[in-house]
This record gives structure tokens, sequence and C-alpha cells, in this order.
């Protein structure tokens, strides 16, 4: 599973977030606003078996950041910085969080990967900024060789079509990759996810189950979809599933270079 993962709370008389969960982890000061966010990194699982995939992310750099700021090479995007551990986890303490707008996700960047960033907290479900650390949240790597993959799939015409780029390589133009998945955590097939900017749907697709080709039906039996960006400037929407009021529309911003990876799931809870 990847995207929106855990946060938690512990005992202290305070309201957990919505889209979290609410075991293990504490409430900040609410006058200082800097949290914990711990983790693993791990390379997509649908990306382990391609050529080039790293065999160990140990040492990596992580960013804690705002992908809406990402986006728009604010310079102050940045919240905070960590590495990976061997096994794989990472632990970053002293986040500030008072200047979120919409959300926060954790960024992999390293020779072999394309530029990603996974949400782990998304105002969607609260309104506000984290209120309490973040716990369990993945980070997902996505090799260069998986992407070339997936922009394989889609087609040089369609990229040409979305960036007006003959050039345009998926990586370059930026992209969304998401999974819808049901209250259990596991992948839906057959769901269709709507933008609430229509003029964008157009650059909505889904991967077919092995990844050789998309179409706009709806998900496959893994539940991956992607969105193609324009390769320039910044697009801002909201993403929901289609045909059901159970899955809380999400914040999304991408911009070139840049793939954002989500995990789509109804209630306000993360499963």
């Amino acid at each position: 599973m990847l995207g929106l993962l855990a946060m938690a709370c512990g005992d202290g008389g305070f309201t957990p977030d919505p889209g979290v969960r609410t075991e293990d982890a504490e409430a900040v000061d609410l006058e200082n606003l800097r949290i914990l966010v711990t983790g693993e990194a791990r390379v997509f699982p649908e990306a382990e078996g391609v050529a080039a995939a790293p065999a160990s992310l140990t040492g990596m750099a992580l960013t804690v950041e705002e992908p809406l700021r990402v986006a728009v090479n604010d310079a102050a995007a940045t919240f905070a910085t960590g590495e990976v551990a061997e096994d794989g986890a990472f632990r970053i303490t002293d986040v500030p969080v008072r200047d979120v707008h919409q959300g926060l996700a954790v960024g992999l960047v390293h020779d072999g990967l394309v530029r990603s960033t996974t949400l782990v907290y998304d105002t969607a479900f609260t309104g506000t900024r984290p209120r309490t650390d973040i716990i369990d949240a993945n980070a997902w790597a996505l090799p260069i060789a998986f992407v070339d993959q997936l922009g394989a799939a889609v087609g040089a015409p369609r990229l040409q079509g979305h960036t007006g780029d003959p050039a345009a390589t998926l990586a370059s133009a930026g992209f969304v990759l998401g999974r819808v998945v049901d209250l259990n955590g596991q992948p839906v097939s057959g769901a269709r996810v709507a933008l609430n900017r229509a003029e964008l749907a157009d650059r909505v697709y889904y991967p077919s189950g092995d990844l050789t080709s998309v179409d706009t039906a709806g998900t496959a039996a893994h539940g991956l979809f992607l969105f193609v960006h324009s390769g320039a400037g910044v697009a801002s929407f909201q993403l929901s599933v289609d045909g059901t009021d159970t899955y809380v529309p999400r914040n999304v911003d991408v911009g070139p270079g840049l793939g954002v990876v989500l995990t789509v799931y109804p209630g306000r809870y993360a499963p």
C-alpha cells in the first residue's frame, strides 16, 4: 500500500485528526507545531522487478516537503531532511508544520530514480495543518526505468498531445501515480477517478495489469491510475472516485519533472 499512511495519537484529551490512525503518536505543541515523521522508504511495488531498480535505498536523502511548494519551485518547500537507514526506515524529528497549506509529503531524489514525493498528510481531511506525529508512512521510490515503462504505455503521441513537446517523457512532463484501495487497503479494480477540473479529465489513464498499455475505462487489478501533467506550470486539483461519495476528495499539486504518489481510500481513516 502506498500514499497517505497512518498518523496516530496517544492519550492527551485532544481530538485526533481525521484521516489518521490514533494508536501510537503523540499530540504536538500547538504553539510550536513541530512533529515527528517516521516510516519506511521502498521501491514502488510494481517497480521492484524492473531493470536498474536499486537493491537498497540505504543512505538516500529524504525531504519532508509540501508538494504545492515543490511544484512551484518555492525555496521554502522543504521543512526537514533525513536519510534512509539500513533497514529502509526513516525518522525525521522536529518537522515544522505551522506553514503547511495543503499537505505534507516525503520526497526522494537519487541517481536512477525519478524525483518523487509521496503524500503522507492531506488537509482535505482536517482543513488544517497536522496536529499529531506522522508515523509508519511510506515513501515510494520510482526507478527511471519503471517511469519510462509507464511513459511507453501512455505512448509518445499522447505525451506530445499533453505537453506540446515531441521529445517529452512522462518524467519530464510530471505526473501523478495513484492507487485506489478499499476499506481493507486492497486495490480496487474498475474504479474511475474524478477531478474537480473537467478540462484536465483527459489526462487521466489507467495502466493495464502488465503495465504495457493504458486505457480510460478504469483501474486494473492493481488499482493504479496515472495523471499526465503538461510539462509547464502547476496543475492543482482535487481528486476523488467517480460514482461514490465514500472517498474524500484529495488535494493534488504537480509540476514538471515531479512524480506525485498517493493512495486514495474510502472514509476518513487510512486502512
